[in-house]
């Protein structure tokens, strides 16, 4: 009994089920509002047992090979110079195959391994769910109607499923008073795989970097806020909203606001974590950031998402009836484990304080000469490394010509 399931989003989550979910002989429709694949996108990390998802995919040397292949980071002051250096793999905090990559690098790699055995639909999304005995029926802004067996929300923090089958977005946000954007700029400093950090003021970061095989940049501005009211859609108000907040600051600055301004993939949100006392309801799941965003600051976004992918496909494909209770059980605890990252790490993101700054690039600067240096390193990447490996993967059996997929329903 092949089950159909509709999978509303094509960024990381949504593509990474879908191949496990053929991989288990089911069929997935995946819808995105966007008219096409997005690409570009920031850089992101994949650690852990993600990364042995990764590999169970196949798809481990592609993601290595399209890696962002970083040298390493430097903090810089207002006159640019250099006060402290790191090398990529001890600024990310990474170890063995854990590796870093642009976000639409990563879906795209995902869309072309499964373009061939799933249905995707570009510029379409879900305007409402009836959930029935028989299924889900679904409507949509331009598409005709359909049932599906399941559907799961893989479309973001700003997810239009969990709206539907769950309530407001203000329901389940979990708000850090910060906020992040990002956005390609010209590589004015020739960067070379490395990435500048300049802590312009109390509450304001600024990031920029270069990637392998990029002609360009990305600059992010971080700052503190209280909540702030804005149009989401409105992407030169946001644009606005940024450059006042940078406004009068100096090394680069300017330069770089007047360049964010000419991007065409301007990105802004709260840096913020979606919190929810169930992940399912009925017949519609969410997955990734949708149901257990762990904010940027985290760094384990993806990495949940990917996780996310493969224990939902596995539970689904082992007991239908049961799958949903059982995927949120076993990631209930490694959701937490992740989202307790972020709050200790904005802190080292976004300094509140011209001490804090100050002693934060001292302890950088001088930590190739401390003594236990590596003792050091290892207390601060050991909460990370712990949270990016804490659930086992099973080994769910593939789903072989001519087999039946389990009958019922979720509940």
């Amino acid at each position: 009994m092949t089950k159909n399931i509709l999978i509303s989003g094509a960024g990381v989550a949504g593509p990474a089920l879908a191949f496990w979910l053929q991989h288990h002989g089911f069929h997935a429709t995946v819808v995105e509002r966007a008219p096409s694949l997005r690409e570009g996108g920031y850089k992101v990390d994949i650690r852990g047992v993600a990364v042995d998802v990764v590999r169970r995919m196949g798809l481990l040397e592609q993601v290595h090979a399209a890696s962002t292949d970083m040298r390493g980071a430097a903090f810089v002051n207002k006159r640019g110079k250099q006060l402290a250096t790191l090398d990529a793999d001890t600024f990310g905090f990474r170890h063995g195959d854990d590796t870093e990559i642009l976000r639409g690098d990563l879906a795209r790699i995902l869309y072309d391994a499964t373009r061939s055995t799933t249905e995707y639909v570009f510029g379409d999304w879900i305007t409402g769910l009836d959930q029935r005995p028989g299924g889900v029926e679904v409507t949509f802004a331009h598409g005709a109607p359909r049932r599906f067996d399941l559907v799961v929300g893989a479309d973001g923090l700003h997810s239009g499923v969990r709206a539907l089958a769950f309530g407001p977005e203000e329901d389940f946000l979990r708000r850090f008073d910060a906020y992040i954007s990002i956005s390609t700029v010209p590589n004015s400093f020739e960067l070379d795989r490395w990435e500048l950090l300049h802590s312009a003021a109390p509450g304001k970061m600024v990031n920029v970097y270069s990637t392998a095989r990029a002609a360009d940049a990305k600059a992010a501005f971080w700052f503190t806020a209280p909540p702030l009211t804005y149009d989401r859609r409105d992407v030169d108000g946001q644009k606005d909203l940024v450059a006042d907040r940078f406004a009068g600051l100096g090394w680069e600055i300017p330069a770089l606001l007047e360049a964010m301004r000419e991007a065409d993939d301007f990105y802004f949100d709260p840096v913020c974590q979606i919190v929810m006392d169930s992940l399912s309801a009925g017949r519609v799941t969410l997955l990734g950031d949708a149901g257990y965003c762990a904010s940027p600051a985290s760094g384990q976004g993806t990495s949940l998402a990917l996780a996310g992918a493969y224990v939902l496909a596995g539970e689904l494909a082992s007991d239908f009836s049961q799958a949903l209770t059982r995927y949120e059980a076993l990631m209930r605890p490694f959701i937490e484990q992740n989202q307790a990252l972020a709050k200790t790490a904005l802190r080292g993101i976004i300094p509140q304080s011209r001490a804090f700054a100050w002693f934060n690039t001292r302890m950088i600067k001088l930590m190739p000469y401390l003594p236990g240096r590596n003792r050091v390193l290892e207390q601060m990447s050991r909460p990370i490394r712990e949270a990016a490996n804490a659930l086992e993967l099973k080994d769910y059996a593939a789903v072989k010509a001519g087999d039946r997929v389990g009958d019922g329903y979720p509940r």
